[in-house]
């Protein structure tokens, strides 16, 4: 059987085809190169739905609770000069993380405010490719009891867990039972991240002598490491007049 050269793939479709149509190639590398070229834009419609499944499982895991999974410094009202510079230094604070122990605490009321500037930066970094987790006291103090005679799971593993993430934000301080335990592990976990130069938030409605007694002066005196944040929220909440475009 004889070859089929090039110009002859070509008559052989333009008989195909009416005479009314014209047809699309010329020649044969045309044909190549358009084929070259769909192969590539499938590719990369692959390549970015598999990162944006990527990134929503990576959102998933974050603890960043749907209300604020789209918390940015864009959306994030300002109204008084309190609020602008929470927001200034929320995004200096992502700006300077690379390398930086600096840990933050968010406190006062109200708690809406937190949330939000807690979960841009947490949204940032995770655009960075960062790792990070938003976690209430209640929640790590329910983990650490599920590890009581897990065989698959134990209070060390837990522990080492939240020590590694690239920046841990701990919720809800304040609103624990406060009993020695948690003081504890609150301590393990911010000594152990510390000492690895890893940063730690902290969202309170507490001021800092109740933060001293509610985790203890060893705590915070690691949670000042670095050029670490104090931001006291002592405006009026906004939750009220809320929009849908602020989410």
């Amino acid at each position: 059987m004889s070859p089929v050269k090039n110009g002859d793939i070509m008559k052989r479709l333009r008989k195909m085809m009416p005479k009314t149509v014209e047809p699309a190639f010329n020649s044969p590398e045309e044909l190549l190169q358009w084929q070259r070229e769909q192969g590539q834009l499938r590719s990369e419609a692959l390549e970015r739905e598999n990162r944006a499944m990527k990134m929503q499982r990576t959102f998933n895991r974050s603890g960043i609770r749907p209300l604020h999974q789209n918390c940015s410094f864009d959306n994030y009202l300002v109204e008084c000069e309190g609020q602008m510079k929470a927001l200034m230094l929320a995004r200096q604070y992502v700006e300077e993380f690379e390398g930086n122990i600096a840990s933050f605490i968010f406190s006062g009321k109200p708690r809406h405010w937190q949330n939000h500037l807690a979960a841009a930066i947490c949204n940032d970094l995770l655009l960075r490719g960062k790792s990070v987790l938003i976690i209430t006291v209640a929640d790590i103090m329910s983990s650490m009891k599920d590890t009581f005679g897990n065989r698959n799971t134990s209070e060390e593993q837990l522990l080492n867990d939240l020590s590694k993430v690239d920046l841990l934000v701990i919720d809800e301080i304040g609103v624990q039972t406060e009993s020695r335990y948690e003081k504890v592990i609150i301590n393990q976990i911010v000594d152990r991240r510390s000492s690895s130069k890893r940063p730690t938030g902290m969202l309170t409605n507490s001021n800092m002598e109740e933060m001293n007694k509610l985790v203890g002066e060893r705590v915070m005196d690691r949670m000042r490491l670095g050029n670490s944040l104090w931001v006291v929220f002592n405006w009026e909440s906004y939750r009220h007049r809320v929009s849908g475009k602020e989410y």
